[in-house]
């Protein structure tokens, strides 16, 4: 799952009234922008973390001359010597922290439901929101097709266009 700043409201929003609509968890009218709160800060700091892990990446990479094709190996070994998750991970670790912080949380009056069936909910409304990044990649390739690939002039072209496709579907400004 790739998690984008501005979906990061519209999610907590959902979690909190999806759960709340199912009678999982119980917060209070007056509570509920804080509940939504915490959850927001949570997905913040998992990108703040995940910000930080590819500039940490990108300088480990350079300092020693690794080739970018090894970018992703690079990424895995660093994320999983951090404990960060990152892939098909990060649904399942935002979903454990959502409920842990209900447990803790001073705006969730009463969490109802056990856990496992937590996690299947909220793991069912962050599937939801995850975006398909390969056709998000696809319509923006099919927008450079006149470019010889390989080229910088087409790598150029490509950024520019997959940026135009992520602004036109919402995920950025």
């Amino acid at each position: 799952m790739k998690l984008y700043r501005v979906r990061i409201p519209v999610i907590a929003k959902a979690v909190i009234d999806a759960l709340t609509a199912d009678g999982a968890i119980e917060v209070a009218p007056e509570n509920r922008a804080e509940a939504e709160q915490d959850l927001v800060a949570i997905m913040e700091e998992y990108l703040r973390r995940d910000m930080e892990l590819r500039d940490d990446v990108r300088e480990y990479m350079a300092a020693r001359g690794v080739p970018y094709d090894r970018y992703g190996k690079t990424r895995s070994a660093m994320a999983e010597a951090r404990n960060h998750p990152i892939g098909d991970d990060v649904e399942r670790y935002l979903a454990r922290q959502f409920i842990e912080n209900f447990m803790i949380s001073r705006f969730v009056e009463e969490v109802y439901a056990e856990d496992r069936a937590l996690l299947r909910r909220i793991l069912d409304i962050l599937a939801e929101y995850d975006v398909d990044e390969r056709a998000l990649r696809e319509e923006a390739r099919q927008r450079v097709l006149n470019i010889r690939e390989g080229t910088v002039e087409y790598e150029v072209a490509f950024s520019r266009a997959l940026r135009e496709v992520k602004k036109r579907h919402g995920l950025i400004e």
